[in-house]
């Protein structure tokens, strides 16, 4: 029996990548936007590869779900030596999530790249898109209403229903798993917002370093399965993250003096008109 040689095969690897400078340029754009909103990398990255690149939807959404395992990997890491991250709602979310992500990637090897697997994922691709965008603009409005929610409760001496919440954090799980797994949109403002109506009692930077957490196996395991069914492409993957890393340490770095209501806004117009994009296309 041949003996596996990983070095080797990581060699090989790297030695047949071949980056694309268009893609790096577009990683670039992603990653300072991501950086300045915080909205996922998979609602402007693969409509990006879809609609400007021509992409296969199938092979967009695989190689934007292990970017977005490498990306939130490293945000995981900061969250967790700030201890802002909840383990107990990153495991209620991945006991809905999980199951729904190996059903989701069982349905897309039996149907592969077809027509209607590839209209199907430009659907559901733009109508998340749609949901997106109304995270952005309510986000602020729902946070509001989640804290009234809890200082009511806090007034009547009333429990926030925690068997209740538990079997909802599961719930929004399995809704994650199948949007990431489908289009890879739906780990970031979709799970944050859940989270505070879920959790209004928790710091935001707590809800959003459990949704971080949380999207790290999602994606991981999302994107290792187009990987094995055929769906990723490695050079595009090494070309945005030649890009996108460095994008987002600049977008960070200049969150603070940009209005984020005025970008939010933008933001969610132009998610709004790609959504329409796809979805009649």
């Amino acid at each position: 029996m041949t003996q596996f040689d990983l070095p080797q095969y990581v060699a090989g690897l790297a030695a047949n990548l071949h980056i694309n400078p268009l893609y790096s340029l577009s990683g670039l754009a992603v990653g300072i936007l991501v950086g300045l909103t915080g909205v996922g990398g998979g609602s402007l990255m693969t409509p990006l590869l879809v609609l400007l690149f021509h992409v296969h939807p199938a092979t967009a959404v695989g190689t934007d779900l292990l970017y977005a395992a490498i990306t939130k990997g490293a945000g995981t890491v900061i969250h967790g030596f700030k201890s802002t991250i909840n383990w107990m709602i990153v495991g209620l979310l991945a006991l809905g999530s999980i199951p729904a992500t190996i059903a989701t990637l069982y349905a897309i090897h039996h149907f592969g790249k077809s027509d209607a697997m590839s209209s199907l994922i430009t659907h559901v691709l733009g109508y998340a898109l749609f949901v997106t965008a109304a995270m952005l603009l309510l986000r602020g409005v729902i946070q509001k209403l989640a804290e009234k929610r809890f200082e009511k409760a806090e007034v009547e001496h009333r429990p926030l229903h925690t068997g209740r919440r538990a079997i909802l954090t599961i719930l929004t799980g399995l809704v994650l798993g199948f949007l990431v797994s489908l289009s890879s949109v739906g780990a970031g403002a979709l799970g944050v917002t859940a989270l505070i109506m879920l959790y209004p009692q928790l710091p935001i930077v707590k809800i959003v370093g459990s949704d971080i957490a949380h999207a790290v196996p999602l994606t991981f395991l999302a994107g290792m399965g187009y990987f094995f069914i055929g769906n990723v492409d490695l050079s595009m993957l090494a070309s945005l993250l030649i890009g996108s890393i460095p994008g987002i340490i600049i977008g960070s770095l200049f969150a603070s003096k940009v209005p984020e209501k005025v970008l939010r806004g933008l933001l969610a117009t132009v998610l709004t008109l790609v959504g329409f994009k796809l979805v009649t296309a």
